[in-house]
């Protein structure tokens, strides 16, 4: 039904595809939901809390893709991140976004005759998508619009006005483990997976993973990657490397926290266990930079990356490693699990979100916060090359079917009952 000469997607983030607006998953995702869809052929613009020393409005993909940076004026008295100054900044998005939108791009979409999608995300977005609503109902534009909002994680649901946001938008989220949270707080969404960009389906260079696998010197190796929260179970991990040094299985990891401040317990708890950490504060450029840094702190047991990681230095760390733990114990989708499995990695995942990951067939499922069921598996796959190799081969089979492209297939076809439910009116 939407065909992309007569459709305007637009999308509404806190977080972003610029560095300065990057805390985790969610920037991630809608770099690259907004990009499929512009390469699909749709007219797509994503407005986010952006980097302040960045223009306010840049195209891409010849002028199919836009990027909107809000809020800007308070992200200059806030320069660490997208977090500093939150508050202020989902204010200004509440007082501003809404009209903003419907005046300088709904109103002029529809009157070249295309439905417009409005896809709101997170808690932040809550409130202006019910104050994007109003304004079109009293425009007389409801029906040419299609709201929808999109829940990650259950960050601040205490905040959002569940009633108003479930009567103004149709409600999505990722994995069903989000819809049966989301049940207890009355409300039903529709399922549409997270997805991942179908160039990191792309053979990574095997040169590249001997590189890395000879400075890592070391038969494991453990990559981790995510926010400093207990959630992630970062305590498990560092147990686990500590477990296998104690057990005569030489073990290095490599890590890439945030800037929360759990991450100074993590690091002491490493201490406790006698760990030995390095932190890599010099930018690491590419596979060539990493290899020698790994080299000049040889001695450690722990690699702590305190400096921002190139996106296209992720797939060859997955590869190369014997495990990426992504072994969360809450995990409403598992976005680094699913990107590891398409770069012909080990995903050692939680048993929550997800929901792509067949024990021992695609991936480990880790099922208890005990480090020793990590160690039992990173040691097996230690001793049994023919098991990795195996999983390895299962994994990118499974990761093909969570592409952006193919995921954009299922958001449409969601859309065609979203259409029927919000009495959209085609021009």
């Amino acid at each position: 039904m939407l065909e992309p000469e007569q459709t305007t997607f637009i999308l509404l983030s806190f977080e972003g595809p610029d560095i300065y607006s990057q805390a985790g998953g969610l920037g991630v995702r809608v770099k690259e939901l907004s990009r499929a869809l512009a390469e699909r052929g749709y007219e797509t613009h994503l407005f986010f809390v952006g980097d302040p020393t960045l223009p306010a409005d840049e195209s891409a993909l010849e002028g199919r893709l836009w990027l909107h940076r809000w809020s800007q004026w308070i992200s200059r008295y806030h320069p660490v991140g997208v977090y500093e100054g939150e508050d202020d900044k989902v204010a200004d998005l509440n007082r501003s976004l809404p009209d903003a939108l419907l005046n300088a791009y709904i109103k002029p979409a529809i009157a070249r005759g295309n439905t417009v999608v409005v896809l709101g995300e997170e808690w932040h977005i809550a409130h202006a998508m019910t104050l994007i609503s109003d304004g079109l109902y009293f425009a007389g534009l409801r029906d040419r619009c299609l709201l929808l909002w999109n829940a990650n994680n259950h960050f601040a649901f205490h905040r959002i006005n569940w009633g108003q946001l479930a009567f103004t938008c149709t409600l999505l989220t990722v994995s069903r483990y989000m819809k049966h949270i989301m049940w207890r707080w009355g409300v039903n969404p529709i399922v549409v997976p997270n997805g991942i960009p179908g160039s990191m389906m792309a053979r990574v260079s095997q040169a590249q993973v001997r590189a890395v696998r000879t400075a890592v010197g070391a038969p494991a190796f453990v990559f981790k990657i995510g926010r400093f929260s207990p959630d992630k179970r970062w305590h498990q991990a560092v147990a686990a490397v500590a477990q296998l040094r104690d057990r005569g299985v030489p073990t290095r990891m490599l890590m890439r926290g945030g800037l929360e401040p759990f991450g100074g317990e993590v690091l002491d708890f490493a201490a406790q266990r006698g760990l030995r950490v390095a932190p890599l504060s010099s930018r690491i450029e590419d596979v060539a930079s990493l290899a020698r840094t790994l080299k000049e702190n040889a001695d450690a047991d722990i690699w702590n990356v305190t400096a921002f990681l190139p996106d296209d230095l992720l797939p060859v760390l997955y590869a190369s490693a014997t495990a990426t733990l992504a072994n969360s114990g809450h995990e409403p989708f598992g976005l680094v699990g699913l990107e590891a499995m398409a770069s012909g990695g080990v995903a050692f995942v939680g048993a929550t979100g997800e929901e792509y990951a067949e024990p021992f067939k695609n991936a480990m499922v880790i099922e208890t916060d005990d480090a020793a069921e990590i160690v039992a598996y990173v040691t097996h796959l230690a001793e049994h090359p023919e098991t990795a190799r195996n999983l390895r081969i299962a994994a990118q089979r499974t990761a093909r079917d969570y592409t952006w492209q193919r995921v954009i297939d299922i958001l449409l076809q969601r859309l065609d009952y979203v259409a029927i439910k919000q009495g959209l009116k085609l021009s």
